[in-house]
């Protein structure tokens, strides 16, 4: 099947072909069915209880597209998940759902384990500094989440989880150009009930869930949650003798619902969310002890506490309280929803409240207490530096309030379903921060101490006030057959403004990192840097889809969405915070949503060609004149990628589900063919390229230190120009994605249980992490001078990552009344380590192999 698929995708028309050839098979093979009803097993005793065994694949109910509707209906790329089947398949926390969405790759954002970074194809983010912004935008309960540095939560109170592939523009607005990930929880119930569940697993971790209904009266219901989480890591700092990456967290939510008429409810709900995991970098191998490479460990000298006083950055003269932190991060988020809906036979009007609140605060060491890999040290040896290789230190704040007014509903008799509203944002963000390089490993400083500098310390301020207005039509022309028409309008303004906090630096200074000095020396003079952004948006979407039988609907759409634009938050010097514009894509999607034998097999295939402008590409690089962490975000290129989405779900048999999803896709960047440099002064990409070329016939090697040997070649290895002076393939854009899996229920009637097996598998093929796909290899390089070679052999580090497999398995057993439930469980089982991220050639890993007993009681 990827043969032919690879055959297919080569073209637009093929594309196209490809779906149609799908599409036709399903149609002329469909059986028209109604829904089945599991089937009932009787036990031997006739008092007994009954079992349940799912004989059906479910449907499950959505409202991404502004109202309630099977998720099997709409036209557009989602995969919906309930929350029995998140539970039975392991998934609990965000990150897991990557395994299950046709290319959509999840992973930890660096350094962070509170927040993740969600790719869908190919678009995404791996910034949480509030200049920049998702491309897949994440919403909890209809409220969008602005950042993501504080979107991994476990799911303890989850009603279902909405994955939407692709341009959101006209139902979800800005930031959701490459999809949207919308989670609703449940709310109160008229029933008294719960259920609370316990669980402890790998590197001691216990884990606590539950949750109660508490009807007052018929008008009034109550709802109160939590989740608990505690664990001694899985990293071991061989340094300091600490326990590293634990995931703790925890969190609580009260939720009312107030029936107020027959008519109007109102649901209001608040919740603390507390989260101190990290995504510290980490190895296979003890840089220690290299013989031992029977765990994870690091060798950074950060110490998670700091008594008064001894803290190593306070001496060195970082400003504020963040000098006192100790390695490690807590994010600390407050959440509050308000949704009054009024709704009538043909009319619901909702208003939506919501407001975020996030405090973080992080000491993190980007390069483990070390020198930062090139080809000349590939391995840096170990140091343990006090203050880190390079340490950021951030104290930051985010508030969000959103508003929404949304009517939706039925018109003239029913032919027209509608939804339309305003939207209004308003986000305040202030980030505290400071980078600290140690140049001791650059230097042969010996000592653990080494040659400590601070890069930058400043503060961020930034506001950013968007509106909006959106409305979408559906005409049903008939019974078979509707069209699909919306359109959303943005004003989106940002302002930003910094101030530098090392003592001695005033705004007159010109190298001051202030907002007074904000502007670029150029050979003509000086560009100044603008301070406001102000971007506005239409995004419409259309489309059309077709039922010629009752389980079988296709679908062609046509949609478009943007992201905002921002600055390059990470400068260290005024003349690098430059702006970045905003980012334009449109979708282009034929599909199909179909059932057969008597819905005991689901097949939805969807094809895709996804065109993007002024793609944002997030660079981070060594600078090889100075040899200190440099980061460049720029419009560097246009982006297109285009695939084939298969997800299948299936219950041959009673008791036995199974499915499978498949993704495949085609990326590459488009650069402009100008050799001229931006309004900033930025060297052209086709320019870089011809230089990185010129530097290589002449010798120079990509990732060397300018210091020693052989020069470097600057202009390789950076943005989107690899070391070999071609442009880069796009980041996490494997060509295939395998995900496959099942399980089956063994009812013991006798005694009255459902014994549960299960087993999932993930393939995907090899991939890029780096923009520019910059990595270290075995092979000498610069005529011999160098240990290490930037373009082929065996990996030592860096961006690339290879094939690989995963694997999950359990085994549940839970009572025919579903009140106990009991399961084991393993994550990784055969403990996969793969590069899932990368920064400045040093490569982070997938978590390690992990196992849960979990007990589960439901009353």
């Amino acid at each position: 099947m990827s043969v032919q698929l690879g055959r297919w995708v080569g073209g637009r028309s093929g594309l196209l072909a490809a779906t149609v050839v799908s599409t036709g098979i399903i149609v002329s093979t469909s059986a028209q069915a109604q829904g089945a009803a599991p089937v009932v097993v009787p036990t031997t005793a006739p008092d007994a209880a009954t079992v349940e065994v799912d004989t059906a694949v479910h449907d499950i109910m959505i409202t991404s597209q502004g109202r309630e509707q099977p998720a099997q209906t709409v036209p557009a790329a989602i995969s919906a998940f309930s929350a029995d089947l998140l539970w039975q398949r392991g998934v609990t926390a965000p990150l897991g759902l990557g395994q299950y969405v046709p290319n959509m790759i999840a992973s930890s954002n660096v350094g962070l384990g509170s927040g993740n970074t969600y790719f869908i194809r190919g678009l995404g983010s791996t910034e949480s500094i509030a200049t920049f912004d998702p491309a897949v935008g994440t919403y909890i309960d209809g409220i969008y989440m602005s950042r993501q540095n504080a979107n991994n939560f476990a799911f303890f109170d989850i009603d279902r989880v909405e994955v939407l592939r692709g341009p959101q523009g006209t139902a979800f607005g800005r930031n959701t150009i490459g999809g949207a990930v919308d989670i609703v929880l449940k709310k109160p119930s008229d029933t008294f009930g719960g259920y609370g569940e316990v669980g402890y697993g790998s590197f001691r971790t216990w884990q606590l869930r539950g949750s109660i209904d508490v009807p007052l009266n018929p008008a009034i219901q109550v709802k109160l949650s939590g989740y608990y989480q505690n664990g001694r890591g899985y990293v071991h700092d061989t340094t300091t003798g600490q326990r590293l990456n634990d995931g703790d967290q925890g969190g609580i939510r009260g939720a009312v619902q107030m029936k107020l008429t027959d008519n109007l409810t109102w649901n209001v709900s608040g919740a603390y969310l507390r989260n101190k995991a990290e995504n510290t970098l980490n190895f296979t191998c003890d840089p220690n002890n290299p013989a031992n490479c029977k765990g994870r460990f690091a060798s950074t000298g950060l110490l998670t506490g700091y008594l008064p006083g001894t803290s190593p950055f306070a001496a060195l003269g970082v400003t504020g309280r963040k000098a006192n932190y100790g390695l490690g991060n807590k994010t600390d988020t407050q959440l509050y929803t308000s949704n009054i809906q009024w709704a009538a036979d043909d009319l619901t009007v909702n208003f939506i409240t919501g407001f975020i609140d996030t405090k973080q605060q992080y000491l993190l060491d980007f390069a483990d207490g070390r020198g930062l890999p090139n080809v000349a040290t590939p391995n840096p040896p170990v140091h343990g530096y006090s203050t880190g290789g390079y340490a950021i230190l951030n104290d930051g704040s985010n508030r969000q309030f959103t508003q929404e007014l949304k009517l939706s509903g039925k018109a003239f008799g029913g032919f027209i379903d509608y939804v339309a509203g305003a939207y209004y944002l308003n986000e305040k963000n202030r980030t505290d921060f400071a980078d600290v390089f140690n140049r001791g490993a650059q230097f042969g400083v010996t000592g653990n101490v080494g040659l400590p500098a601070i890069l930058a310390d400043r503060t961020l301020n930034n506001i950013t006030t968007s509106w909006a207005g959106y409305a979408q039509a559906d005409a049903n022309l008939s019974e078979q057959l509707k069209l699909t028409a919306g359109i959303r309008y943005t004003d989106d303004k940002k302002t930003i403004r910094i101030n530098n906090n090392r003592a001695g630096c005033v705004p007159l200074n010109a190298t001051c990192l202030d907002t007074a000095n904000l502007f670029v020396n150029l050979p003509g003079g000086s560009a100044a840097i603008p301070t406001e952004q102000r971007s506005k948006q239409w995004t419409p979407r259309f489309a059309i889809s077709y039922r010629p039988v009752d389980d079988v609907m296709v679908y062609a759409s046509a949609t478009r969405g943007f992201k905002s634009g921002g600055w390059n938050g990470h400068a260290t010097s005024p003349g690098a915070l430059l702006p970045f514009d905003p980012e334009k894509a449109w979708s282009y999607e034929l599909g199909a949503r179909t059932e057969f034998l008597d819905h005991r097999l689901r097949l939805n295939v969807t094809g895709f060609w996804l065109e993007t402008k002024n793609l944002q590409t997030q660079s981070a690089f060594i600078d090889p004149a100075s040899g200190a962490p440099s980061f460049v975000t720029q419009n560097a290129a246009n982006y297109r990628n285009r695939g084939v989405e298969v997800e299948v779900a299936a219950v041959p048999v009673r008791g036995l589900n199974l499915y499978a999803n498949v993704g495949y896709q085609k990326a590459r960047y488009k650069i402009s063919d100008t050799l001229s440099p931006n309004r900033y002064g930025v060297k052209a990409v086709r320019q870089q390229q011809l230089d990185c070329r010129a530097e290589l016939a002449a010798g120079q090697v990509p990732l060397a230190p300018a210091t020693l040997g052989v020069a470097s070649a600057g202009d390789c290895a950076v943005g989107i120009v690899d070391a070999n002076g071609n442009i880069a393939t796009p980041v996490r854009t494997p060509d295939l994605s395998i995900g496959f899996g099942g399980s089956y229920d063994f009812a013991i009637p006798v005694a009255g249980i459902i014994l549960t097996p299960s087993v999932n598998a993930l393939h995907r093929s090899s991939q890029q992490t780096d923009s520019a796909n910059a990595s270290i290899y075995t092979g000498s390089s610069g005529g011999g001078v160098y240990p290490a070679n930037p373009f082929g052999g065996d990996f030592i580090s860096g961006s690339l990552t290879r094939a690989y497999w995963q694997v999950g398995a359990a085994i549940t057993m839970r009572t025919d009344d579903n009140n106990w439930t009991l399961s084991l469980e393993c994550q990784n089982c055969f403990d996969t380590a793969y590069v899932q991220s990368s920064l400045f050639n040093y490569s982070y890993l997938s978590p390690p192999r992990t196992w849960q007993l979990r007990a589960k009681r439901v009353f």
